[in-house]
Order: C-alpha cells, then structure tokens, then sequence
C-alpha cells in the first residue's frame, strides 16, 4: 500500500513498524458545538484507509475527543472554546461535551464510518499530560510565563519537519500570531495554562506549576503515545492542522521520547463552499443535519466524498450532492438487479475475471486512497458483461465493504430531487422544531401536504414522500 506522507512529500511504501498490527491515531472531534460536514470528511477518509488497512493487517486505531484545552485562537490566548460554549448554551462544559460527543458519533455512525478501537476523553487523561509536560520541563525544553508553561521550538532542531524551512520563516515572521511579550519566539506553543486568578473554571486541575488546565496540542501527544507507543504508524487529520498542531505534536513528542513520532502523516484537504473553506467561526458551516433535513440520506454525502481524493479540495454544492444521490440510487439498482439475476446461486470467488475485478478495486484503493477509480471500478464491474450476475453479487460485497455505501440496501422507486420551495419548508420546520415551536411545525407540515409533500419525523431527522 501506498500512502502520500506529508513529512516526506511523496508517496511511501506502508508497511507497519511491528508485524502484528498497524497503528493509527486521528484527531477526533472537539466537542463544543457540531461538526460540519467538511469535518466529516475528514472522517469519511479516515475510515476508508482503516478500512483498507484491515484487508492487509490488524489495526489499533484510536481517536481523541477534545473536551478541554482547545483556546479559541492558535496565539494560545482567549477562552477555552468549551467555556465558550458554556456561556452560550447556558450549561455546565461536562453537558455540552456529553451532548455534541454524542451528536458527533450519530453522524459518524450515520457515515458508516468504523468505529476507532479506543475513543481517548481528554478530561481523562490529565495525569499522563502533566507527566509529559514534567519530562520536557525535565530535558529543558520548557519555561514559565505568567498565563502558563511554554514549549521553546528554538531548542527541537526538526520543528519544521511538516512545513518546510521557508514556511517556517513565514510563521516566525508573525503570520501565524502575533508575538507576545513573554513568549520567546513566535512559535512557542502553552503546554499547560494557569487558571484565571479572578474566576473559577469549569474545568480545571491541581499540577506541580498551580491549578490549570492542558494545551491543545499536549493532549494528542499524552494520549496517542498511551495508547500507541513512542512511535505511530500513521498519523491522520485535516490539512489545517500541519503547521500547528501536529507541527506541534512532533516537536513536544520527540523531544520528550528521543524517537520518531509519527512514520507517516496524512492529511485530507478542505470540503469548500463557493464562498470559502467550511468553518463554525465564520458561521459558514452545514451540518448533517442540515442534510437530512433537506431530504437526502447521509451516505448520499458519503458517496460525493468518494467522488474526489482526499489530497485535492472539494468544492460543496447541492447540485453536487443531488448528482451523488442519484448515481448512488442507480448503483443500488444495478445490485438489485444483478442479486436478481444471480438467483441465489453464489460464486466460488477463484473465477479469475472476478479475481482481477477485486485486484482493480483493491490496487485503486492501495494507491493512496484512490476512491475516484475504486468507484470507477464498481461502475465497470455492474455495467460490464466480465462478470457473471453471481460473481456481480460477490465483488459488491467486497467493495461494499470498503466503501460503506450500503449497496445492497433495497432501492428507492423514484430518485426525484425534493424542489427548491419544499426544501425551504423543510428547513424551516427543523428550525422551529429545534426551538420547540410546534404550532408553526405543524402549520408547515400542512404547507408541505399542500405543496404535495408527506413529511414524518424519525431518529435520523425529517423522511418526505409525495403524495400520489
């Protein structure tokens, strides 16, 4: 297998550093509001390559849940964005973390994406965080200022591993934050931060330096090596996060362990909208949700991020997604139809154009993640005449298990796109079901009768059907 490593700038052999099993560490959610669904994506990629991972070898993968320590600026100033949320919702940071935790993995259960093999809480691991950031305190890569303990990049000789000399001189030269008059250098990063002196915290510990609370990047670091070992496999995340946060990561880690960190990091490219990259700050940012309630099925936007590779940007639209929903339906038909035909009869899975339909799809996959020319190769094996309608059945199955499209699920009659005035309604009822507003939800229930829409309320949101 091939994967693009962000550290070596091409595309590398993966073989695991232990025969047994592979490691991979993702950062996960952090959970102060929704995801959006250029976050999915990220997710969505993630499980293609643990999925991948699992044809060849065993894999540990483990995924952080931030619930502490995120500030709402890379300068390491302004609020913890759990606190934010806090003052928001009017509820204690342990609810809001419990709540949008368990709205994250709904959507990532709706995705289909796997499960990881340990989900890390970072409230649960301060003890490991406070003992690394003392072994770096130790070694002398560490000092004190008056709002927390600070990382000095000037003594890691490697701290421009992800993001290249020049790139790095850039950073230093204020673009990414503005140099305060404590830190060092521009890139110093807090491993942990004091408590306010003038109020209380919702989350907050004793530590050898006074009561506080970790630095974003600390976490990843504490609970990765915990889990994982001073050494990972595979390292994943959005792009957004190379001159940052992992940048961050490596510097923090291989100081403390004297090892390599991470073999290969890999990173998926921004979903994007015509006006911009997707983000919750700029208030640009759909959800899953926002999906269901516009009348699609989660995996109609699973099958548009497998339209493109995960290295290149992918631009949202609805016409988009209104094209991912019918190809999906039609290939969901196609399955039927060759299940159908197949008539219960099954193949021994060694007839060899079956052997080489599955060693294509394999090898697209194996190719850094190429789920363009996977699906390229699902389209050719149901609309060939290679393979016997039994052989159709069982090579679906195996790509079905890699994509996670539910191919076999039974089709839709009619795949009609919902118009524009009924999507509109829709929206406007979540949004008064949201505020508890039932009288107007009903009144747009009937709107939607009238304009000849049936609309029922389930666990994955708002299903519609016209009315014949």
């Amino acid at each position: 297998m091939q994967l693009y490593n962000t550290e070596t700038r091409r595309k590398d052999v993966f073989t695991p550093l232990h025969s047994q099993e592979a490691t991979m560490y993702c950062c996960g959610p952090t959970v102060y509001n929704y995801a959006h669904i250029g976050n999915m994506r990220t997710y969505i990629f993630e499980d293609l390559l643990a999925r991948t991972l699992r044809l060849s070898m065993p894999l540990k993968h483990v995924m952080n849940v931030t619930d502490v320590g995120h500030l709402v600026s890379d300068a390491d100033d302004g609020e913890d964005k759990m606190e934010v949320a806090t003052a928001r919702e009017g509820k204690s940071a342990w609810e809001i973390a419990k709540y949008y935790e368990q709205k994250f993995f709904e959507d990532f259960d709706a995705l289909h994406c796997t499960r990881p093999t340990v989900i890390s809480r970072a409230t649960a691991h301060i003890p490991e965080m406070i003992a690394l950031v003392k072994t770096l305190e130790e070694k002398g890569y560490t000092y004190r200022t008056s709002d927390g303990i600070y990382y000095d990049t000037s003594k890691f000789p490697r701290y421009d591993a992800l993001v290249g000399r020049s790139r790095l001189e850039g950073l230093k030269g204020g673009a990414r934050v503005e140099m305060s008059e404590e830190k060092r250098n521009p890139t110093d990063f807090a491993l942990w931060k004091f408590s306010p002196k003038d109020k209380k915290r919702q989350m907050e510990w004793e530590s050898p330096w006074g009561v506080g609370f970790p630095g974003w990047h600390i976490e990843c670091s504490a609970m990765a090596m915990k889990y994982l070992g001073p050494t990972v496999d595979i390292h994943c995340g959005g792009i957004d996060h190379v001159s940052v946060h992992h940048t961050n990561e490596i510097a923090q880690s291989e100081a403390a362990t004297g090892q390599r960190y991470v073999r290969f990091w890999v990173h998926g490219e921004f979903l994007v909208l015509r006006a911009g990259k997707m983000s919750k700050s700029g208030g640009t940012f759909v959800t899953l949700q926002t999906l269901r309630d516009k009348g699609y099925d989660p995996l109609d936007y699973r099958y548009l991020c497998l339209t493109a590779h995960y290295r290149t940007q992918l631009e949202f639209t609805y016409e988009s997604l209104d094209s991912a929903r019918k190809s999906l339906q039609t290939l969901r038909r196609e399955t039927a139809q060759a299940v159908s035909a197949a008539g219960g009869q099954h193949a021994s899975g060694q007839e060899a154009a079956l052997q080489q339909a599955k060693a294509r799809f394999r090898a697209a996959m194996e190719d850094d993640l190429n789920a363009p020319k996977a699906l390229a190769a699902v389209w050719d094996c149901v609309r060939g005449n290679d393979l016997t309608p039994a052989e159709k059945v069982d090579f679906l199955h195996f790509a079905d298990s890699i994509l996670a499209l539910d191919l076999f699920r039974a089709p839709q009659e009619k795949s009609e796109e919902l118009p524009e005035a009924v999507r509109q309604l829709l929206q406007q009822r979540a949004a008064a079901r949201a505020a508890k507003d039932y009288k107007k939800s009903d009144d747009l229930r009937d709107a939607l009768a009238a304009a000849g829409y049936r609309v029922k309320d389930t666990s994955q949101g708002q299903q519609t059907e016209k009315i014949k």
